[in-house]
């Protein structure tokens, strides 16, 4: 038999022991154990404070819950599926301590601003923590940058060659895709450092409690003003895995290049043993895992961020057991991105490098420097839209001859038009074409050591 719960008297039996499994969440919200701990110390101290409780009682209580922190980091406190959850075995085992002194520390508490308590200094502390990563493969991203700014790339749009950039400016685009995770993370941040304790399981409490006090203690920034949002409100992990889902999108479009440039049809990088694997049956294969595992756990970020809309959708005020559910996706969602940004950071630094002599060789044999044709003519006074119709005509005569355009003669050239002179051939050199682009934010060389510097100076603010 499942033991007696210590709910009140009204109840006269033990959970049925199927229900008390169903009803545990032991199994995964141990993760909160530490955050448990801090925010119970902080309700002891106040309590204290407020004169609810002796101040020698307040000692006791904060004494004997450092020492279930200690317990715990040294293994000797593991709590299984009859304590229920992580915040009743932490109490149990306070009451094992101190005895009567024990059961004091929930008064002017509720599990549920509990529970949204320690929530919030869990996912603050690993906000953080992904901050720091995504700083960390933000300076991977400049370093490889910096000595890449003249290593020309094709540049795509709808997956068909557009017009050669710089691999630097390439890479600085994630490098922004980032600055935004990392800034939409800090907002996050703000929303979530906002102290729910003490808004009691619903209406408050009659105790004379201080939750200013409390907050300071814990470093919030402010409380919740009405204490049913207070215990109810879940925007805080929404708004989490709406930023968590963006990250990902960014390491899955990444990952998707890296796949596609890694093939034999692309061959722009070659995968490095350290980050690559081998197929079972064909000894010839090199298989790019890590942006594989990137853009499939993806889909998993996405599920929980859906998961927990769904769960909040028809849930009234106030506190619900539907709640629990928060955890998992949370949990699992930190642990998915932290590993990402880990994995794709490594593949980055140690695990490809790029073959300049492929790429010089896809820059240098297509039509992408088209464009700068029509440009060469509306610079010397022709409408544009008639110099892109008429590059067109040339790319179609060269496709008919098997040629490029940097194969025509001149005399070729001024048949086509007479307002071609011989700086054409360096006007549509790949170098020229990408060097040329020296509007702000553009690919021109000037321009990416201009972004360079000024990344340079964003992840240092």
């Amino acid at each position: 038999m499942t033991e007696q719960k210590t709910w009140s008297q009204r109840f006269e039996s033990a959970l049925h022991p199927a229900i008390a499994l169903f009803n545990a969440s032991i199994t995964f919200d141990i993760e909160l154990i530490e955050y448990d701990i801090t925010g119970s110390i902080a309700h002891a101290k106040m309590l204290a404070h407020t004169g609810i409780i002796s101040t020698q009682e307040g000692e006791q209580l904060v004494a004997g819950l450092e020492q279930i922190r200690s317990e715990y980091h040294q293994g000797q406190f593991n709590p299984g599926i009859e304590a229920e959850d992580v915040h009743f075995a932490v109490e149990r085992r306070l009451t094992e301590i101190l005895g009567d002194v024990g059961k004091k520390l929930h008064t002017a508490r509720s599990r549920n601003d509990q529970v949204g308590t320690d929530t919030r200094l869990y996912l603050r502390s690993q906000i953080s923590l992904i901050q720091t990563q995504i700083r960390e493969f933000q300076r991977v991203l400049l370093e490889l940058a910096e000595v890449n700014v003249e290593t020309l790339i094709p540049g795509y749009t709808h997956l068909q060659r557009a017009q050669p950039v710089s691999l630097a400016h390439h890479l600085l685009a994630y490098f922004q895709m980032l600055q935004r995770d990392w800034e939409r993370l800090g907002d996050v941040y703000r929303r979530t450092n906002i102290s729910p304790l003490g808004c009691g399981a619903l209406a408050g409490t009659t105790f004379p409690i201080d939750r200013h006090y409390t907050a300071e203690l814990l470093d919030f920034a402010g409380v919740y003003e009405n204490s049913l949002d207070g215990v109810s409100d879940r925007d805080f992990a929404i708004e989490f895995l709406c930023a968590s889902s963006l990250i990902m999108v960014h390491l899955s479009r990444f990952s998707e290049e890296i796949i596609l440039w890694a093939s034999e049809e692309f061959g722009f990088v070659k995968l490095k043993d350290s980050c690559a694997t081998g197929s079972s049956i064909m000894p010839q294969k090199k298989n790019p895992d890590v942006p594989e595992l990137v853009r499939g756990k993806t889909g998993r970020v996405f599920g929980h961020l859906q998961a927990l809309l769904v769960l909040m959708k028809g849930l009234p005020l106030a506190y619900n057991k539907d709640l629990q559910e928060d955890k998992e996706a949370l949990f699992d969602s930190v642990k998915t991105i932290k590993s990402c940004l880990e994995a794709m950071k490594i593949l980055l630094a140690e695990g490809l490098e790029f073959r300049p002599e492929r790429l010089s060789t896809a820059v240098n044999s297509d039509f992408s420097n088209a464009t700068d044709v029509a440009d060469y003519l509306a610079a010397r006074g022709v409408p544009f839209r008639e110099a892109y119709n008429l590059v067109g005509k040339v790319v179609r005569i060269c496709l008919e001859k098997g040629k490029l355009l940097k194969d025509l003669t001149l005399v070729e050239w001024q048949e086509l038009h007479p307002a071609f002179e011989e700086d054409i051939y360096s006007a549509i050199a790949p170098s020229q074409v990408v060097a040329a682009r020296n509007s702000y934010g553009g690919t021109g060389f000037e321009q990416v050591r201009l972004a360079l510097k000024n990344a340079r100076t964003q992840i240092q603010a």
